[in-house]
């Protein structure tokens, strides 16, 4: 049985809700009682458009639990094939997207004095994947700017965390090559592909009143992957 949290008055929001490990999060949210707001591109959604990402937080009565999950795999390619949009582009949805959310959230949620920020970085953020380039550096870059804003907001009852998973078993996958899958799962000690539910169960206990003594840091979840 699924350990619970309870969520019950809390107010969430989800970047790429609509499937994947975002989706698994919504649903473990809602288990829990929250009241969960997906923003994903699905439904018009672009975690891109910094004015929208700030009206959606805006509108919301109030905001407990920010989970920012919306990202891209990118194109598999050599570094010297990566052209100047697709490196802006995966950069504008995998960083931008989680810097404009977590900016909007902050003032509601330091005014309430309480909140959670999950954001989801990846093992390559940490070692580097061949023929990601774009979506190595991206995910690097939320593991410093994760930290930088749990140091900033220390001490305001606002905690910020992320995670870095390692191959899950999400709709990203379709984005890159066999090559590129085998390279990552062959470098994991448990053998297998991770699964969103995995990934969610992590990240509910990060929202939860029950987490109170991290922030600023990065939670691996890579069935033995992960070295630091």
């Amino acid at each position: 049985m699924a350990n619970h949290y309870g969520f019950e008055g809390r107010v969430a929001l989800v970047t790429g809700g609509a499937s994947g490990i975002g989706a698994a999060a919504v649903e473990r949210l809602r288990a829990g009682g929250a009241e969960v707001h997906v923003y994903d591109l699905a439904g018009g959604d672009d975690v891109r458009d910094s004015a929208a990402v700030q009206s959606a937080i805006d509108r919301l009565p109030r905001l407990d639990v920010l989970v920012c999950a919306a990202g891209v795999g990118g194109d598999s390619l050599h570094t010297e094939e990566v052209t100047d949009e697709e490196w802006r582009r995966v950069h504008a949805i995998n960083l931008d997207g989680v810097f404009y959310a977590n900016r909007a959230a902050l003032p509601k949620m330091k005014q309430a004095g309480y909140g959670r920020i999950v954001n989801i970085a990846s093992i390559a953020g940490k070692e580097g994947n061949p023929m990601a380039a774009a979506y190595s550096s991206s995910k690097a870059a939320v593991i410093g700017l994760t930290k930088a804003i749990g140091k900033d907001v220390a001490g305001s009852g606002v905690l910020v965390n992320c995670i870095a998973p390692a191959v899950i078993d999400t709709p990203i996958l379709g984005q890159i090559t066999e090559e590129h899958i085998s390279y990552m799962t062959a470098r994991i000690p448990l053998g297998r592909i991770g699964q969103p539910d995995e990934v969610a169960a992590l990240i509910c206990w990060l929202a939860s009143e029950e987490m109170t003594f991290s922030t600023a840091a990065c939670f691996d979840i890579s069935g033995g992957r992960a070295t630091y």
